[in-house]
């Protein structure tokens, strides 16, 4: 029986026979072991002749080479669209299936990524292995840490066409295009107005879910403070708790009762910028206002 069909069979058996002696993981090839045993060690072997690049294993630097070459062997059955990586096109294809099979063990949410798994438990630990050797700001992710490094460098890669204004993040440009375009794709559900930013909506959906959510049983006139529907109630009951110490007439609000008092003392605290004149209610002051804009027009048209 050839090597080749030994090792095959033993896939089928479950059988690894091949221990590593740092870690104890067992391998069902020699080769693999081999392969294994390098990330203890640190050894690249083998490199990209492009750039440079190394890597622990022969399959490893076959991948990477196709980032050069622009080849992409695999392709999804679904969509059609093509990887470099038998890996990646598995990940992929979750995308149509809907299968999670990485579980956070804390809070129950469900990845189709190991590697999404583990960037999301970081928000768990508090993580941040990504440090700036800049300002050392530290990032959970990678990525993170790469747009980060580009406000000390200045480098805005995104460039909008319309203006020319430049961005370091893709994701920003993308936001910023929308002021040509007019496109507001997030629409708030309660009224249905719509913005540019998901950021925005969600300030303006807090704004909804506040406003106006005290509603009367007499006549369904809402408010937004219970303190503007308790005075509203008493249109309703004749109630009128606020009552006058010089005549005794009573009000609802104690804001009209105010304006009452000012009858009493004489106090007129509107006062007109125009001519000086003084009025204790700020809409007679108002009304007032409007004959100087009547008699100006007069005079124009003279």
């Amino acid at each position: 029986m050839s090597s080749i069909l030994e090792s095959h069979l033993q896939t089928h058996m479950g059988e690894k026979p091949y221990k590593c002696t740092e870690c104890g993981k067992s391998f069902n090839r020699s080769s693999i072991l081999k392969d294994h045993q390098l990330t203890h060690t640190g050894e690249k072997p083998f490199m990209c002749s492009e750039c440079g690049k190394t890597f622990n294993r022969s399959s490893n630097l076959k991948n990477h080479q196709r980032t050069h070459s622009g080849v992409k062997p695999f392709r999804c059955s679904e969509c059609g669209k093509d990887f470099g990586r038998s890996s990646t096109l598995k990940c992929h294809q979750r995308t149509h299936t809907g299968e999670n099979p990485y579980t956070c063990s804390e809070c129950g949410k469900t990845f189709n990524q190991l590697s999404n798994l583990k960037t999301h438990q970081r928000s768990h630990t508090g993580e941040k292995p990504y440090s700036c050797s800049d300002c050392t700001k530290s990032f959970n992710q990678l990525w993170y840490l790469k747009i980060h490094q580009r406000s000390h460098t200045g480098d805005n890669p995104y460039i909008c066409r319309e203006c020319g204004d430049t961005f370091n993040r893709a994701s920003a440009l993308k936001i910023h295009k929308r002021t040509h375009t007019g496109e507001k794709p997030y629409a708030c559900s309660k009224c249905g107005k719509s913005f540019s930013i998901s950021s925005t909506l969600k300030y303006h959906q807090q704004a909804c879910a506040r406003k106006k959510r005290h509603i009367c049983s007499e006549c369904e006139k809402s408010f937004n403070r219970l303190s503007h529907l308790k005075i509203h109630l008493r249109t309703h009951s004749g109630e009128k708790t606020y009552f006058c110490s010089e005549c005794e007439i009573s009000f609802n609000r104690s804001s009209t009762l105010k304006i009452h008092q000012r009858t009493h003392t004489g106090e007129k605290q509107h006062s007109c910028s125009e001519c000086g004149a003084c009025f204790n209610h700020s809409s007679t002051l108002k009304t007032h206002q409007q004959t100087h804009k009547v008699n100006i027009s007069h005079r124009s048209s003279i």
